[in-house]
């Protein structure tokens, strides 16, 4: 396996719209690279549905935004970021306007959606396609730039700091530095060894952890998983966002039925034709994510069934493929036309509410390394996100932190006598079956013993087993030359773990972590959970 050295001013990991958005930023400043391991527009942001949440009318407020913010957020908010990051939205709305993007509109003016959680209508679309908007618009100015090099099918493999100088090999220091990182190229077969003066971490989410998510292929928690062996600090793992209404079918792969359809009026009934959600919430199916992801949880296991329907055939036929072309054309191809039928639908894992540990403008606990982000955990979203507040943070954070990312670049620099990466005495792995069978038994640990409820017991089932899987998959990896599959199930172990870790520490129910054994908020338990 060959390798080389390649060196830019600020190296993207990621082509999600928080990584593309800081990459355009600084570009003007300085060389970029951006790491993605598919394609380009394979990404969390390309699957985006509902919209991007955002003060954009008279009849709303800052203030108001900030309160369902919160409100949703269980107590865990950082109420001044969520000040900054809410205020500044508007702007970032404005920005993407001007530079392509096309949003729904109506009488010559936005047309705003309202989800879960939302006192007003706040929600800037672009039909049900808005990720896919806003990923084509930002990749359109990616292309054009001269100083942003695309570097698909890149896999990163660990952030490169002072631990691979033989400093800080043991401790997690304040001052310890990142240098940039190892990237596999995956049509060149070659481990690089790319140097940066800044890195962003850009990676997205980690749904693939859990056997049922909403999340693509690519989202199995890398960035999380290196910036933890990296000695970074990463908060509030245990709370992780289950969709409430993806759809049921064989072949449907969690298909996500955005928010917005219970928004513009759709209702969940049971197997037995009741509505229910006004037994669990004063606010019916516009109740937070959490909670109806837990209603419907509930039914299914009180009554034994494997779904539930959502419904949303009382509404005329044409505004429903007005507002919902892609969901409307998707159900269409399993047999179900949603404007005369109900829509099956169960839980999946969505968003990764906590991440790697950063301020509002990025930076993380490691020098000269910004996150950003699903990847990231600013303060926004507390212990559970408010809808559509992901690609909001995703644009203002970007900005923000590119903004940070230009002032260090003016006096960082290189480190050349970073080594390159040994894997002298490997092999090519040849049982692939120990990695999928591995993946799959991660998976389905997960969803079964760490997903929507939570106990003890399950937890320290989990965890036992996670541990066996982390030996195992080590072992493996230390002998094998590098493959894409083999380093995803380290990095989805250690996710894993992280999550396991994180819900055993917080001994009470909060957001999105329900565990009955501690079924009450406690005031003292209302902090971070770093690690």
């Amino acid at each position: 396996m060959s390798k080389t050295r390649q060196q830019v001013d600020f190296l993207v990991l990621g082509s999600g719209a928080a990584g593309l958005s800081f990459a355009i930023q600084v570009a003007d400043f300085g060389s970029v690279a951006v790491v993605t391991k598919d394609s380009a527009s394979e990404s969390n942001t390309q699957y985006a549905q509902g919209g991007i949440a955002a003060v954009m009318d008279a009849a709303d407020s800052i203030e108001n935004h900030v309160r369902d913010t919160l409100t949703a957020g269980a107590g865990l908010c950082d109420e001044k970021v969520v000040r900054t990051i809410v205020g500044d939205g508007p702007t970032e709305i404005k920005r993407l306007i001007d530079e392509g993007a096309v949003f729904s509109s109506s009488n010559g003016s936005l047309h705003l959606g309202r989800e879960g959680g939302h006192g007003k209508s706040r929600i800037v679309h672009a039909a049900d396609s808005t990720g896919e908007v806003v990923e084509e618009s930002l990749l359109e100015r990616v292309k054009k730039h001269p100083n942003i090099q695309m570097l698909e099918h890149h896999f990163a493999l660990e952030l490169i700091t002072d631990h691979h100088l033989g400093q800080h090999v043991s401790k997690v220091r304040p001052d310890i530095k990142c240098f940039g990182a190892y990237v596999y190229n995956e049509g060149a077969d070659a481990v690089e060894t790319w140097l940066a003066k800044i890195t962003m971490l850009a990676t997205g989410g980690a749904g693939q952890v859990y056997l049922h998510t909403t999340n693509p292929s690519v989202a199995t928690g890398d960035g999380v998983a290196m910036a933890y062996r990296a000695k970074a600090r990463v908060a509030n793992m245990e709370f992780v966002q289950f969709h409430p209404t993806t759809l049921f079918h064989d072949e449907a792969k969690s298909f996500l039925i955005s928010e917005a359809v219970r928004g513009e009026g759709a209702i969940l009934l049971n197997k037995g034709g009741n509505r229910f959600m006004a037994d669990y919430d004063p606010r019916g199916e516009l109740a937070p994510r959490d909670i109806v992801a837990r209603a419907i949880d509930n039914e299914l296991k009180t009554r034994g069934d494997d779904h539930v329907w959502l419904d949303i055939s009382h509404k005329p036929s044409a505004f429903v493929q007005t507002h919902f072309p892609r969901i409307y054309s998707r159900c269409l191809e399993f047999g179900i036309d949603i404007t005369k039928e109900k829509i099956p639908v169960v839980p999946a894992a969505h968003y990764m509410c906590g991440g790697v540990f950063t301020d509002v403008n990025g930076q993380t606990s490691i020098e000269h390394l910004l996150a950003c982000g699903e990847v990231a955990y600013t303060g926004l979203h507390g212990a559970n996100r408010l809808a559509s507040n992901s690609l909001l943070e995703a644009l203002v954070v970007g900005h923000r932190s590119a903004v940070r990312a230009v002032e260090l670049s003016k006096t960082s620099g290189w480190r050349h006598e970073i080594p390159d990466w040994d894997d002298s005495g490997t092999i090519h792995p040849v049982e692939w079956i120990l990695i999928s069978h591995n993946k799959d038994e991660l998976r389905r640990i997960m969803w079964d013993y760490v997903g929507i409820v939570r106990s003890t017991l399950r937890l320290e089932r989990a965890r036992r087993r996670i541990d066996l899987l982390h030996e195992e998959t080590e072992v493996f990896y230390r002998r094998s030359r590098v493959s894409i599959g083999l380093c995803e199930l380290r990095n989805m172990i250690a996710v894993a773990h992280l999550v396991i870790r994180s819900a055993s520490i917080r001994r009470e129910s909060r957001g999105l972590h329900y565990i009955p054994d501690f079924p009450e908020l406690v005031e003292n338990e209302r902090r971070m959970t770093l690690i």
